[in-house]
């Protein structure tokens, strides 16, 4: 099994768990298994932290959810592998909701959702909404957007919040767009104010072209495989239906 041996592992059901009691645990087990589900629920596939923030820990672990720290809190995580590293992407990715996938696994992610295929052509076969394309474009105007500034140059008002979330989960979905950080909102004065805002930017723009490059070379039959492969190293128990959704986005055959 894939995991950190300094982390050391434990037994769960159906496969072996990896015990994670930090930061630098976390990221060694990301790395050497690829992806990973963002929040405590697996999805049937896999979460290095596999217990939701109500939840105690399987086994005796400092990790606790939502307590601030950055060394034992995996709410911090998601934005520190952002702020700290370059080989890790982080957004909705999964089943609509936050996941990770490393640099090395990408490509494979890429190849099976985007194929060859650019914005507008996806846009003209009508797989992308006109909500995503709105707010598509605004980023390809202006790059990296803070979510306030985003919602309101695609013209979305606060009545349009279900349909703005809709569409931007659905451009992360389709690896057009991805988490690039965090932005404070700033005064007329120009001075920052408030929460951190979520940043969003293009693929393109947040990987290398070695990325696309790598993606460019592999067929989608063969990074499904790849990746399916992995998946039932992590989770002999996952499902065919899940394993689908997991690669594809979308319910599959």
């Amino acid at each position: 099994m894939y995991g950190s041996k300094k982390a050391g592992t434990v037994q769960g059901s159906g496969c072996e768990m990896k015990k994670v009691m930090n930061y630098e645990n976390f990221t060694e087990v990301l790395l050497d298994a690829g992806f990973s589900m963002g929040g405590g629920n697996s999805e049937g596939i896999y979460s290095i932290i596999d217990w939701d923030w109500d939840k105690e820990p399987p086994y005796d672990t400092p990790v606790k959810w939502h307590t601030g720290d950055k060394e034992t809190d995996p709410w911090e995580w998601r934005m520190r592998v952002l702020d700290e590293r370059n080989d890790t992407a982080y957004a909705k990715f999964f089943f609509r909701k936050s996941g990770y996938i490393t640099k090395e696994w990408y490509p494979y992610f890429f190849a099976c959702r985007r194929g060859s295929m650019d914005f507008m052509d996806m846009y003209l076969e009508g797989r992308i909404s006109n909500e995503a394309k709105r707010i598509y474009t605004s980023i390809e105007e202006e790059g990296v957007m803070p979510l306030h500034e985003l919602k309101k140059a695609a013209g979305f008002g606060k009545e349009d919040k279900s349909r703005f979330d809709r569409a931007l989960v659905e451009l992360q979905m389709n690896l057009f767009l991805t988490i690039c950080g965090r932005r404070h909102k700033i005064s007329a004065e120009g001075k920052p104010y408030g929460w951190d805002s979520t940043a969003f930017c293009k693929t393109e723009d947040f990987w290398d072209r070695e990325v696309l490059k790598a993606a460019s070379a592999v067929s989608s039959k063969e990074a499904e495989e790849r990746i399916r492969e992995q998946i039932l190293r992590l989770n002999p128990l996952a499902s065919d239906r899940n394993i689908y959704k997991f690669i594809y986005g979308r319910a599959g055959r």
